[in-house]
């Protein structure tokens, strides 16, 4: 199912992109409605437009069809936001989402591994962390930023989801007190960029908490750009980073996000577990 569902959202992805002709600082499209391209369960589907609905970084929607599938547009705004994420240290990467349906694949994909938990690192505005909890995963955002973890109340209220927003540095953060069994982590930020600086500390609190490592997975999100690969083009970037902390890849996919919207290629998650 989600060889298929991932091939039709990239298509859509491109054919968007291609006849896009709005100058809105983001933009992304979530189907209308449940279709054979897009078998999705009906009320996730709506409240995956709730969520892009009753997100203040939207300020405007229409529909269009693009590659076969009618879609509602979302265009919005985080330069409000993504100033204010620049203040923190240099793990913590600016504000830049993944796409709402992107997210729901990945939430999806972890919870087809078997994963209870979901602890979304870097969270921005909660959309994995919202998906998760859409998909009976039990869901925690951890953000640095507190203007993104007022943004992420204000969802949680308004679509009635509570994915746990908490405005926290997830380097010191006690994951012990979430009672974890078998958590799936999302590390927001590129190995490039910083993303190793955090992933280093959260393995470091997993490795802290007794009897989890065996049952946790780790989410990468990487790259393609050779440009920001310097060399490492395996999984992301993130092979090296794999290599020394004994993880194997258990599956990848490449998704559309924000940053990749100009782009040929999407952009990649590395799903690895402890070996």
């Amino acid at each position: 199912m989600f060889d298929d569902l991932v091939r039709n959202l990239v298509l859509v992805k491109q054919d968007f992109a291609k006849n896009y002709t709005g100058n809105a600082h983001i933009q992304e499209v979530i189907p209308s409605l449940v279709s054979e391209q897009f078998p999705l369960n009906a009320e996730h589907l709506q409240l995956l437009h709730d969520f892009a609905q009753k997100n203040p970084i939207y300020f405007n929607s229409y529909e269009e069809k693009f590659a076969g599938t009618l879609c509602i547009v979302y265009e919005g705004d985080i330069n409000e936001y993504w100033l204010n994420s620049i203040k923190h240290g240099s793990s913590c990467q600016p504000f830049y989402p993944t796409w709402i349906m992107s997210a729901y694949v990945l939430a999806s994909i972890a919870k087809q591994f078997g994963y209870l938990e979901l602890v979304d690192i870097g969270s921005g505005d909660g959309r994995i962390a919202f998906c998760g909890k859409l998909l009976e995963l039990t869901s925690h955002s951890i953000e640095i930023d507190d203007v993104l973890v007022e943004l992420q109340k204000t969802i949680t209220s308004d679509t009635n989801q509570n994915f746990n927003p908490t405005c926290g540095d997830a380097l010191e953060f006690n994951y012990s007190e979430l009672s974890l069994k078998q958590p799936v982590f999302f590390i927001g930020g590129l190995a490039q960029m910083g993303g190793d600086v955090l992933a280093t500390g959260i393995i470091d609190k997993i490795n802290s908490i007794p009897n989890i490592k065996k049952n946790t997975g780790i989410v990468f999100a990487g790259t393609h750009t050779k440009r920001q690969l310097s060399g490492n083009l395996e999984n992301g970037g993130w092979s090296s980073f794999i290599e020394k902390y004994g993880l194997d890849v258990i599956g990848t996919v490449s998704l559309p996000t924000i940053w990749t919207f100009d782009q040929k290629t999407e952009t990649p998650y590395i799903y690895t577990k402890f070996n």
